[in-house]
């Protein structure tokens, strides 16, 4: 996937916990650990908006429509 070079403004302190990262190698250098990171928790923001709207669903009329959809699944299959 093409990169974009991007400049950012972040906490020293952050910054620093970075660097000992990427000293200790843990990653190969600055631009890999922000990346990571960043895509970790775009990742996990994701999961809990799913798990915000999946709770918004009603169980009971959610089990009626699978009904329906898997009784209609039974007339349209044929036979073998």
């Amino acid at each position: 996937m093409p990169k974009t070079k991007v400049a950012l403004t972040i906490d020293a302190d952050l910054l620093e916990r970075v660097d000992h990262l990427v000293a200790r190698q843990r990653f190969r250098n600055r631009s890999q650990a922000i990346e990571t990171a960043l895509a970790e928790k775009l990742s996990r923001l994701a999961r809990v908006r799913l798990a915000e709207e999946c709770a918004k669903l009603d169980p009971a009329e959610e089990r009626l429509l699978a009904d329906e959809g898997l009784a209609a699944a039974d007339e349209s299959w044929p036979e073998y």
